[in-house]
């Protein structure tokens, strides 16, 4: 199994980036969210998940190995192949993934494109025992500064009401100015709310 893999990004397509590896252009499939990170001709290194098929190899990259560790997980959920796993760590992050299993958020679940309703309460039941509970910081790992324990509240909220990760990120930064030293969580959110709907 291919673990990880560090190269110099050789080129970045709508769902794919090459990475040179010893002279060697190898293709993964990400995520939009990891490949917003990636700049062409600057060096990377992502884990990986290779997924073999009898007609097809294909490898998974990931921003971090939490995230690749959910994408692993869910897939042994029956009816859940990669393509819906990658479309599962595309619209939520590994802890919200752990959090809609823990608590039965069939709705949460259906958000991602591919999974119905009785595909969500499969993995639901499934995964229950197996997910595990949700790590917390796991940013902190990968190097990311702590945020602001309101940032976390109003992007939670947002994801709850509906909002893809990336929206609601987008309506956190364009808020943080209105912040102060003693945020007001409610207003924050009305704020973020606010901002989704113009935009």
């Amino acid at each position: 199994m291919i673990a990880f893999v560090r190269g110099e990004v050789a080129a970045v397509t709508l769902n794919s980036a090459v990475l040179e590896v010893g002279g060697v252009g190898l293709e993964l499939m990400c995520t939009p969210g990891t490949l917003a990170t990636l700049r062409v001709g600057h060096q990377a290194m992502l884990p990986t998940s290779m997924v073999v098929r009898e007609d097809s190899l294909t490898v998974f990259g990931f921003l971090d190995d939490d995230e690749k560790q959910v994408f692993e997980i869910v897939q042994t959920a029956s009816g859940v192949g990669p393509k819906v796993a990658q479309a599962i760590v595309a619209v939520m992050k590994p802890d919200d993934v752990r959090r809609a299993i823990a608590g039965e958020d069939v709705k949460a679940l259906t958000r991602v494109p591919g999974i119905g309703q009785k595909g969500a309460q499969r993995i639901i039941l499934e995964l229950k025992d197996r997910i595990g509970p949700p790590v917390g910081a796991h940013q902190a790992a990968v190097g990311a500064p702590p945020s602001a324990p309101w940032r976390d509240q109003v992007h939670q909220g947002l994801v709850g009401l509906g909002w893809s990760a990336k929206e609601s990120e987008k309506a956190v930064e364009a808020v943080a100015p209105e912040a102060g030293d003693s945020p007001d969580v409610g207003a924050l959110l009305r704020a973020a709310l606010r901002t989704l709907s113009r935009a």
